[in-house]
């Protein structure tokens, strides 16, 4: 029964009927500030470790005022959303606590009272003053960069004082930043981190004796080095990154399609199609490396052809030799 049913009907209104939507929804959702300031409702459980201090995350939200069905502020629009820094790039306080609470791949609704939210003032005009607002958060992945930027700012010879694993998890984490930087073309920015990455596993190779634990993480690295040295049209340091990679792993089909591919953009056709032919046989059934080795044989044919007008020219009779030497 409806609250003006109610009142009709000489029945008093009950408790629910004088709460507002957000009220009602407040009453069964988690308290993670201390203060029922800010609230939590998980829609999909995540996996993994929550979020650390300091982290970068990457997310999809949407916030909502109450009694409005479209967001205020939202991005998922973006077919790839920022990375973003908490304490640096996240402004409202709710959202960090929120945050700080997620697991990878969570769904969860937040309630932020306007303390941890937009204040007594909001933000005109969209925010009305001491607005509840509500926001939808999804965590797509975070990645903790704190501990990676304190490790590269020491001396080599500090962080030859740190184990093994260690250096493997600042290197991977500053090679999974350059993945997401190359992801979102910031091509010249995820060559930074690769390289960074790789600095560290070289003086690790240098003093370390489990080669065999350092050389597979070193690998993935020269492999990204190759792909994005192509991606800034620069095939001659892609043809380095590629061939340091076979020397850990000379039968890696990625490796030599990137040889093959830097080879081919270099006009080197007798290498690439030897790169490419090789990578077809660890991988018959690659369509890029089939395409590849299509399109340097088509890239060949033009070449041959070129070569073969250009010695025309140079070799055919003159219609004018006869006139050389009259008076």
């Amino acid at each position: 029964m409806s609250v003006f049913s109610r009142l009709r009907n000489g029945i008093p209104p009950s408790r629910d009927d004088c709460q507002s939507p957000y009220e009602r929804l407040s009453q069964r959702m988690l308290d993670i500030s201390g203060d029922r300031g800010v609230l939590k409702d998980i829609i999909r459980e995540g996996a993994g470790d929550t979020v650390t201090p300091d982290a970068s995350v990457l997310v999809k939200y949407s916030g909502y005022l109450e009694h409005m069905d479209k967001p205020f502020d939202s991005n998922c629009f973006r077919k790839t959303p920022r990375l973003m820094k908490l304490g640096e790039d996240i402004t409202l306080w709710g959202m960090e606590l929120g945050l700080l609470s997620m697991r990878r791949g969570e769904l969860a609704r937040f309630l932020f009272k306007p303390t941890y939210a937009y204040g007594t003032l909001g933000c005109p005009p969209l925010i009305p003053p001491n607005a509840t607002v509500l926001f939808e958060i999804e965590l797509i992945d975070f990645l903790d960069s704190a501990e990676s930027d304190k490790f590269c700012a020491l001396t080599a010879e500090q962080q030859e004082q740190f184990p093994l694993e260690k250096v493997l998890k600042v290197a991977a984490t500053e090679r999974e930043f350059g993945n997401y930087l190359f992801r979102q073309n910031r091509f010249c920015d995820a060559k930074v981190r690769y390289k960074r990455a790789l600095l560290l596993l070289h003086r690790r190779l240098a003093i370390c004796k489990e080669q065999h634990l350092v050389e597979p993480a070193e690998l993935l690295v020269l492999l990204n080095l190759s792909f994005v040295y192509l991606k800034l049209d620069r095939p001659a340091m892609a043809l380095r990154y590629g061939e340091q990679a076979l020397l850990i792993d000379q039968r890696n089909a990625k490796a030599l399609f990137r040889c093959g591919q830097a080879c081919l953009l270099l006009t080197e056709y007798e290498q690439a199609r030897d790169f490419l032919v090789r990578a077809q046989k660890e991988q018959p059934c690659n369509h890029d490396i089939n395409n590849e080795l299509k399109k340097l044989s088509s890239h060949y044919r033009d070449y041959v052809d070129r070569e073969r007008e250009m010695c025309h020219r140079m070799f055919a009779p003159c219609g004018s030799s006869s006139s050389v030497g009259r008076n």
